[in-house]
């Protein structure tokens, strides 16, 4: 009777383990797409802003870009587009005259509507990067969709330009390790950044004084600038603040001397 007795407890412990490590399995799965969303506590006198260690680690392990040396006083500028305003020729033009080189994100949209100006941006040695196909927050969706919204993109810009692209920043910056780890498997470096202001709202257009002051107060070095082409203000303005930046001795960089 003992020894029956003692074949059912082991048996009842044996499987309560098993409930355990599924259910911790589970977790560990469900966890790996908790949705991220990028964040930044500035600091002053022009020091790197702190980025939060779940960002920063994660980022770090899959060989993504946020944030350069410390010790080198690099820009690595950056543009958000998902539709035209108008603007872009300018921006160009601006970049050109200062021998300034950025990375734009677009979405199909973009691409299927303002050809043309891909195909400037490309042409004047300016990197382009993948901002999916419809700009959908990347957790949210499933694995195939992920592959789908990223490499549709991708194929067609190859299709129309010849162009590959290899970086891609994750829509309205919300991520997760799973979207990290399909961007790796695509042969993506996921690009966030370290500066980021409010220039995207189209109501809030008309502030430049506003928007010099956010850009030119918080430049640090190994800084990832993001701004976004749908803003009149950083049309009129950038000449001016990359200027200035220059003249406070930072050099911009493209994303492939990001160190």
């Amino acid at each position: 009777m003992k020894r029956k007795m003692l074949v059912i407890l082991t048996i009842l412990a044996f499987m309560a383990s098993f409930t355990i490590a599924s259910v911790s399995n589970k977790s560990k799965a469900t966890d790996i797409n908790q949705k991220i969303c990028w964040g930044i506590k500035r600091n002053d006198n022009h020091e790197q802003p702190d980025l939060g260690k779940e960002n920063t680690e994660l980022i770090k392990k899959y060989n993504g870009i946020a944030i350069g040396n410390k010790n080198d006083k690099n820009i690595y500028l950056t543009f958000d587009l998902g539709y035209e305003a108008g603007y872009t020729d300018k921006i160009l033009d601006t970049l050109k005259e200062n021998n300034v080189k950025a990375c734009f994100f677009i979405t199909a949209h973009y691409l299927n509507t303002e050809s043309d100006l891909v195909k400037r941006m490309i042409e004047e040695g300016h990197d382009v990067g993948n901002h999916t196909v419809n700009h959908k927050s990347m957790p949210e969706i499933s694995e195939d969709e992920i592959r789908k919204e990223i490499m549709d993109l991708h194929t067609a810009i190859y299709e129309k330009f010849g162009y590959e692209m290899k970086y891609l920043r994750p829509p309205k910056g919300e991520y997760s390790e799973r979207v990290l780890q399909i961007c790796n498997e695509l042969n993506y470096t996921v690009v966030m950044w370290s500066f980021a202001y409010d220039d995207w709202v189209e109501e809030n257009q008309g502030r430049e004084e506003y928007g010099k002051e956010k850009i030119l107060n918080n430049t640090h070095p190994g800084e990832v600038m993001l701004l976004h082409g749908t803003s009149k203000d950083n049309m009129n303005i950038l000449d001016e603040c990359i200027k200035k930046i220059k003249e406070e001795g930072y050099e911009f960089k493209n994303l492939e001397e990001y160190t």
